[in-house]
């Protein structure tokens, strides 16, 4: 399996490119602010044919190029429902203005085709299968994308926004909800093995088992001891 990820833009948003191999069909993981170009350089590097978009969420810093590479490879966008509005109406979902500068750089609004995720979807592209869940608290359309242990290839976790190295995301702007962001680090993260892999929106990778040793968020809902860690330092927008 091929996997390609850079940090794009001004919030250093972690976008990634996911394939079976090199030559092959790929699918692009939340290509948003100034991503276009790196998307670009990857497909070209790789000599990939991407056939979709997915997306974890929708804020604007992992949406922002949504338009342009769906355009430039006439593929479909995936999102949650209760995040397609943030394609159109970033500002909303931000509930601060992002900035005049900001604004004029971006493309604002959706692809030609946007496709709805569901939780528990199993996800049929390039060849390869995405379990999706639902994963709510950062946003309310959060999800996240798992991919199965192959060969010698431990599982792959896309957790979006819902969990960093060390961190999680933060749940103070509008849809944010710090209660329902650890249910859903209980729900969706505990069960993963120790060896699965984390590829987030933000910082470095990491793997389930050492955040369950050393995340004090995962070690708080693991030892189920409520919210006494809603102070500690989060990554993202």
């Amino acid at each position: 399996m091929l996997i390609a990820g850079f940090p794009a833009g001004a919030w250093g948003t972690n976008c990634y490119l996911v394939a079976p191999a090199a030559g092959e069909e790929c699918v692009i993981i939340d290509p948003g602010h100034q991503a276009a170009q790196g998307v670009e350089d990857a497909v070209k590097k790789h000599r990939l044919k991407p056939v979709a978009v997915v997306l974890t969420h929708g804020h604007i810093d992992h949406v922002a190029s949504v338009v342009p590479v769906c355009g430039a490879h006439d593929v479909p966008a995936w999102i949650h429902p209760e995040d397609r509005f943030m394609m159109s109406d970033p500002e909303k979902a931000l509930g601060i203005s992002i900035g005049q500068q900001l604004m004029g750089e971006l493309t604002v609004g959706e692809p030609d085709d946007v496709k709805e995720l569901t939780d528990g979807a199993a996800l049929e592209l390039a060849g390869m299968e995405f379990s999706v869940a639902h994963a709510p608290g950062h946003t309310k359309g959060s999800v996240t994308f798992r991919m199965p242990e192959q060969a010698d290839i431990p599982p792959v976790f896309f957790s979006g926004d819902l969990l960093f190295a060390g961190s999680i995301g933060r749940t103070d702007l509008p849809g944010g909800d710090h209660a329902e962001i650890l249910q859903s680090l209980a729900r969706v993260c505990l069960p993963l093995e120790d060896s699965t892999v984390v590829l987030s929106g933000h910082g470095p990778q990491t793997t389930i088992g050492r955040e369950r040793a050393t995340n004090p968020f995962l070690r708080e809902v693991a030892a189920g001891l409520g919210d006494g860690f809603s102070a500690a330092p989060r990554r993202g927008m």
